[in-house]
């Protein structure tokens, strides 16, 4: 007879695996973008992660974001404010998926009411994000042991929740900037792609907080009594 060396628990392997896919898909959804359009179209960037719709990388676009809602979907946490975050996320990964931005250039009146809807859902994503980083991911059962791993890990969970706020943040003023016709915040924006440059960086530090919460890296050494799991 085949014996296990240690006993564990294929629920919770499953949904720790699904928190990994979640920052894997996050973590590498710019890069799985940019490259290949970059190599295959001579070396040009779109201005955003949301521009690749209008490119031959849509699919891969709305495949991932799609993914990214099942995952937030199936990932609940410990008490309700956990479930009603991952259920909303879910529904904005998929509200940011399937009302698409506007074209770069003669976009119809539709496509701009459609992108008004696209702007909302990925500024309700992000900010509900950057909560999973600065609360929920931080708490720790009533009965948990504040371990040293822990403490790590929300100080890298604050980092990333305050990256993602600063990555919304100057994306938000370079585009009132543009608005005003200040000619040099244009083409600062055009030359640098900032928009694609910070709505990667909010990507990855999502990433890097969900790989963290599915126990990728600063797993606590040895495992602590019974009800010391973290906050969802």
């Amino acid at each position: 007879m085949l014996v296990a060396m240690k006993a564990k628990d294929p629920v919770v392997l499953s949904y720790l695996a699904m928190r990994k896919a979640v920052g894997v898909v996050a973590l590498g959804l710019p890069f799985a973008l940019a490259i290949p359009w970059w190599v295959l179209r001579g070396h040009i960037i779109e201005p955003s992660i949301s521009s690749y719709y209008y490119t031959g990388m849509r699919n891969l676009l709305v495949g991932s974001l799609c993914a990214i809602s099942m995952f937030q979907l199936c990932c609940r946490g410990y008490d309700r404010k956990d479930e009603i975050a991952g259920i909303f996320s879910a529904f904005c990964a998929l509200g940011v998926a399937f009302f698409p931005t506007e074209p770069n250039c003669g976009a119809t009146p539709r496509q701009q009411h459609i992108a008004v809807a696209h702007y909302i859902f990925a500024t309700l994503l992000f900010s509900t994000l950057a909560y999973f980083c600065l609360v929920l991911f931080k708490m720790t059962a009533q009965n948990g042991t504040m371990t040293r791993k822990k403490l790590e890990r929300n100080r890298v969970y604050t980092v990333c929740g305050h990256a993602i706020l600063a990555s919304m943040a100057l994306i938000a003023l370079l585009k009132l900037l543009a608005v005003l016709h200040m000619s040099w915040v244009e083409d600062w924006v055009a030359n640098f792609h900032t928009t694609f440059c910070f709505e990667s960086t909010a990507l990855i530090a999502f990433g890097v907080a969900w790989l963290i919460k599915g126990e990728a890296f600063l797993k606590d050494e040895e495992p602590g009594p019974a009800g010391t799991a973290d906050g969802a």
